[in-house]
């Protein structure tokens, strides 16, 4: 099969305007942001609808989305961030963006969101625990972020690191991992048009459940993948640890790209649960983003770099 790398987003896969703010479900969203920057604010550019990556697939209702959680600096079940993350203070917040790279900078939560382009993409999401959902988040692409302090050569991976901050994450006074939680992508994945910062889902602010202000989301890797609460990002020379690797690496590869052939040690990955639905369904390789991404692998082994 010809795989196609696609680098970016073209005019043509961008919604009209107009088109775009007759969608009623996102209207209506918008309407209880309240953050410079969405939904087009005065001074800032309106948001678009990405059709050019996002799937077709029936979203998995808000009420679920906001309310089955991993988020472990909150709590190991399910329900315990949407129960418990309401502690959290998201402003002010500041994101740190620095290492291999000619101007670092911090950048206030506020500014960064009216600053960039946003856009609503509709994403799969799969976990490593067999579950999905279809999210529709709205962000920008990581790649600005980091274009915007100007990498050097020596810029080969990015680390990310969430909020370290028990007194408000409790579960962090736990050592089910090793805190703050960590994660990281080779460079090539992280300026990949289809990484993205969210800051938004269903057309409304992040929910601190979902990783507020801003997180990350790698569709086509494990959902673990996609950090929350990010407090900063590294550019590095070296790959990084990363929190459930640390934890288990047997079980946890750095890569961690969705693959149906490749099984978790304790249980099949060549099916998944699709949250709402009944009949689980087939897992597909890259969680159906090898279009756009399975270019990046080739000639490695990913069994071995899973």
């Amino acid at each position: 099969m010809l795989i196609r790398h696609r680098p970016d987003l073209t005019d043509n896969d961008v919604t009209d305007r107009g088109l775009y703010l007759r969608r009623r479900e996102f209207i209506t969203g918008v309407a209880g942001l309240g953050l410079a920057g969405l939904g087009g604010a005065a001074g800032a550019a309106p948001l678009a609808f990405s059709k050019g990556f996002s799937t077709t697939e029936k979203p998995t209702p808000k009420d679920d989305v906001t309310s089955y959680n991993n988020f472990y600096e909150f709590g190991v079940d399910k329900g315990d961030p949407a129960e418990n993350a309401g502690k959290l203070k998201t402003r002010p917040w500041t994101v740190r963006v620095d290492g291999a790279c000619e101007a670092p900078k911090t950048f206030d939560i506020d500014a960064l969101i009216k600053g960039n382009k946003l856009e609503e993409r509709i994403y799969r999401l799969r976990c490593v625990e067999g579950w999905s959902m279809v999210i529709p988040w709205v962000g920008f692409p990581l790649k600005d972020l980091i274009a915007a302090v100007k990498p050097t050569s020596k810029a080969k991976f990015v680390a990310f690191e969430t909020l370290m901050r028990p007194s408000e994450m409790t579960g962090q006074r736990w050592d089910v991992l090793q805190w703050p939680y960590r994660e990281g992508l080779r460079i090539d994945e992280a300026v990949h048009p289809l990484t993205l910062i969210a800051v938004g889902l269903y057309g409304e602010t992040l929910p601190n459940q979902n990783g507020a202000p801003l997180r990350l989301v790698v569709p086509w890797k494990y959902g673990f993948k996609s950090i929350k609460s990010i407090t900063r990002i590294s550019l590095t020379d070296r790959q990084p640890p990363t929190a459930w690797n640390l934890s288990a690496p047997r079980e946890y590869g750095f890569y961690s790209n969705v693959n149906p052939a490749v099984d978790h040690p304790r249980w099949s990955q060549a099916t998944e649960r699709r949250i709402g639905e009944f009949r689980r369904r087939d897992t597909l390789a890259f969680n159906g983003y090898g279009e756009w991404v399975a270019d990046m692998y080739r000639g490695m082994d990913l069994k071995k770099f899973y």
